[in-house]
């Protein structure tokens, strides 16, 4: 048995599309692959090392015999691809029902109606947007009015951004929370209400913080997560792992500000004692270069999480294991904005492993869960999906 568990989930970092892409309008996508071509090759030498030249042709990379470490790519089952559906399956549960977006037609306006009047702000904006366009378009009129800035994308979410030198913190995460609570109702039910601060005196010097929030739908189900807690192993979420879950099955959540932050707080969970599982989300690749096409920025992010990854390798025990898996695609040579529906890749690597290789691919990200429980000998809920990875857990 593995008595620490650390899953990392590079954000949106997905390595093909999926047989159903076109259907979400993704055909002939690979974030990794056409990172690593725009990048003119990825300086990875860890995750070489551990196998990712298995996957896919990614340029900078090779196949390597890598018996401590097990590699295989995972489809999606649920009818997503977006954050809050992936990691829930991960964790076992199966989202058939997409949620809904108003990318094409904004919130309604009895919606709009209802916001403004429990928040006591204007709202303005009320389009699918980027976000950072939409702080540099409209941040300003926000400032002068006291109004609050409502978007949304391509996902199921509803984003509030405000100046927090106009409105303070604490009252645009207020409105958030009140944001959650109308769009309960099933016409409404966007999977996410985002806190979107910025700070800066103008367009041209609008800057958004790391004090992001998401206000996630409850699970409404049991998962891996909730088993884990009552079978007395301890759960760490790590950056947004806490709103992705609404706090479910979450013993310790500690926030991040970066993918750096991120790995160094991981770092620092490594070097102490604990039964049980460290659940990490790395947003950057995601929120700052998927969404905004930046292939270059995005390769740049992957070199360096793969530098920390060293570090983190030194600091794992023999009867620790390491996967480093994402949730969705997000490739940004792709059109528009928004994710790709991808194929993800999953490498399992510990000392201890003697006999890793290339596994075939898997139906479902909720083997990742299965798996867990698995090596701690937990039964799992009956509405809970996933199969054992039996290799990982029988080397």
């Amino acid at each position: 048995m593995f008595k620490r568990i650390f899953l990392i989930v590079m954000d949106s970092v997905g390595i093909g599309a999926m047989a159903d892409a076109d259907k979400f309008g993704d055909a002939g996508t690979n974030t990794w692959v056409h990172v690593s071509e725009k990048k003119g090759g990825l300086k990875v030498p860890v995750m070489n090392y551990l196998g990712i030249g298995d996957l896919g042709d990614i340029l900078g990379t090779s196949k390597v015999s890598h018996p401590h470490s097990y590699t295989m790519k995972l489809n999606e089952k649920s009818n997503g691809k977006d954050t809050l559906t992936g990691h829930q399956e991960m964790m076992g549960k199966l989202t058939l029902e997409p949620l809904v977006t108003f990318t094409d037609t904004g919130f309604p306006k009895e919606l709009i109606d209802e916001l403004e009047k429990e928040s006591g702000r204007k709202i303005i904006g009320n389009i699918a947007a980027s976000g950072t366009q939409i702080i540099y378009d409209l941040g300003e009129q926000s400032m002068r009015e006291g109004s609050i800035i409502v978007y949304t994308s391509s996902d199921s979410v509803l984003q509030i951004a405000a100046n927090t030198a106009v409105i303070p913190l604490d009252e645009l995460y207020k409105i958030c929370e009140i944001a959650r609570r109308i769009t309960m109702k099933k016409e409404w039910k966007v999977g996410r209400i985002i806190a979107r601060p910025f700070i800066g005196e103008d367009k041209d010097h609008f800057v958004r913080t790391s004090d992001r929030r998401d206000y996630a739908l409850p699970v409404g189900c049991t998962i891996a997560l909730n088993d884990l807690q009552r079978a007395g192993k301890k759960v760490i979420g790590v950056g947004k792992i806490h709103d992705i879950f609404d706090g479910t099955g979450i013993d310790e959540s500690i926030h991040t500000t970066s993918n750096e932050d991120g790995m160094n707080q991981t770092i620092a969970i490594a070097k102490r004692d604990f039964t049980g599982l460290c659940f990490v989300n790395l947003v950057d690749f995601d929120s700052l270069y998927g969404h905004r096409r930046n292939p270059l920025g995005y390769g740049d992010a992957i070199e360096a999480f793969d530098t920390q990854l060293c570090d983190l390798i030194n600091c794992l025990n023999k009867d620790d294991l390491l996967l480093i898996t994402a949730d969705h695609g997000n490739d940004p040579t792709h059109t528009g904005t928004d994710h790709t529906r991808e194929k993800v890749p999953l490498i399992a690597f510990s000392t201890s492993y003697n006999n890793g290789k290339l596994l075939n691919e898997r139906d479902t990200f909720a083997d990742i869960g299965r798996t867990i429980l698995e090596n701690y000998g937990i039964t799992p809920s009956p509405n809970e999906i996933g199969s054992v990875i039996s290799e990982l857990i029988n080397d």
